[in-house]
C-alpha cells in the first residue's frame, strides 16, 4: 500500500481492536487468538501499537494475545485528574484483567510496563502463569531515566522536548534507539509512535506519568515479591543492542534479582518488539507451556 498514511496505519489499529470500559476510562485493547491469556504491558512512550506484532504471532502459536492502552498513552482516556504514578497504572492493569475476566494469564512486561506489571503480578500471584521480562526494570530506587527521556521530567523543558517530537524528527531517535533493524518498520508506522503519543492531549498525560515514577523501598519490595519464590516461571529476553537499558545493566539486574540462570539475548534495541516479534512469541509459548 505505497499510498498509505500515518492516519492510516492508526485507522488500521483502531479497527484490530476494541473498547472496553476499565476505571471508568474508555480502554483500547488488541485481543486477538484463543487459548491461555497473554497479556502484554508497554511502557513509555509506546501502547499497545508496540505489541500489535506479537499479539499475532501469539495468536498464530494457539494463545490469546493481550495488549492494552494506559490511561494517558495510545487510544485509552486520559482524564487530567488521574493517578499516572506506577501505583496508579498498577492499579488500573489490575482493574483490566478484571474487566477482560481473566481468571489467569501470562504476562509479558516491557519498559515502564516492567515495575507496573510486577506490582499488579504481586497482587494477583494466584492468577499469574508465568512472567516474560523484555527490556524493563525492577529496582526502582536506583533507576536512572536514560539520557534522552530526561528532559520530559523537567517542567518547561519537558514541554519543550515533546513539541519537538514530530514526524521528522522522531525517526532519527527511533533509528538510533529503538529498532535495529529499520528496514521492518515503514516510515508511517514509526510516526504512528509520535501520533499515538500526543493524541488528543499533545502528550501531557505521558509528561505527568515522566515526572510520577513510584521509586519507593516499599514498592520496590512489592515488585521485588512478583519475581522471587513465585509459583511459576519467570524469564527474561533481551535486546542486547538497547543503548538505554542496557543489558550489562539491567538484563543483569533482572537476572540477579529473580535468580535466572541465563537470559536469552537477541540482536535488537529497545523496541525488540518491532524486529523480533516471532522470536519473542515463540519463547512466550514455551514457557507458556
Amino acid at each position: 500500500m505505497p499510498d498509505r498514511s500515518t492516519a492510516d496505519v492508526i485507522d488500521a489499529h483502531r479497527g484490530a481492536g476494541r473498547f472496553i470500559q476499565v476505571d471508568r476510562l474508555d480502554t483500547f485493547v488488541l485481543d486477538k487468538g484463543e487459548g491461555e491469556a497473554v497479556v502484554c504491558l508497554h511502557g513509555v512512550p509506546t501502547s499497545s501499537f508496540l505489541y500489535r506484532k506479537v499479539v499475532e504471532e501469539l495468536a498464530a502459536l494457539g494463545l490469546r494475545g493481550i495488549a492494552f492502552d494506559l490511561p494517558g498513552l495510545g487510544l485509552t482516556d486520559r482524564p487530567e485528574a488521574y493517578d499516572y504514578s506506577f501505583t496508579g497504572l498498577a492499579r488500573f492493569a489490575s482493574l483490566a484483567t478484571e474487566a477482560l475476566v481473566l481468571d489467569s494469564y501470562h504476562l509479558v512486561v516491557h519498559d515502564i510496563g516492567g515495575p507496573i506489571g510486577f506490582a499488579m503480578a504481586a497482587d494477583q500471584r494466584e492468577r499469574v502463569r508465568s512472567i516474560t521480562v523484555l527490556n524493563s526494570f525492577i529496582d526502582v530506587v536506583n533507576f536512572k531515566k536514560p539520557l534522552p527521556m530526561r528532559p520530559f521530567q523537567v517542567p518547561v523543558m519537558g514541554e519543550a522536548e515533546l513539541a519537538l517530537m514530530n514526524h521528522l524528527t522522531w525517526p532519527l531517535m527511533f533509528k538510533g534507539m529503538c529498532v535495529a533493524d529499520t528496514d521492518r518498520v515503514p516510515r508511517e508506522e514509526m510516526n504512528a509512535y509520535v501520533d499515538l503519543l500526543k493524541h488528543h492531549d499533545k502528550g501531557f498525560a505521558f509528561l505527568k506519568i515522566m515526572r510520577n515514577f513510584t521509586q519507593t523501598e516499599a514498592f520496590r519490595d512489592r515488585c521485588y515479591q512478583a519475581v522471587q519464590d513465585v509459583p511459576y516461571p519467570v524469564q527474561a529476553i533481551w535486546g542486547d543492542r538497547d543503548p538505554g537499558l542496557t543489558y550489562e545493566h539491567f538484563g543483569e539486574e533482572i537476572k540477579r534479582v529473580a535468580g535466572l540462570k541465563d537470559i536469552f539475548r537477541l540482536p535488537a534495541k529497545h523496541f525488540l518488539q518491532e524486529d523480533r516479534a516471532p522470536e519473542i512469541a515463540r519463547r512466550i509459548a514455551a514457557i507458556a507451556q
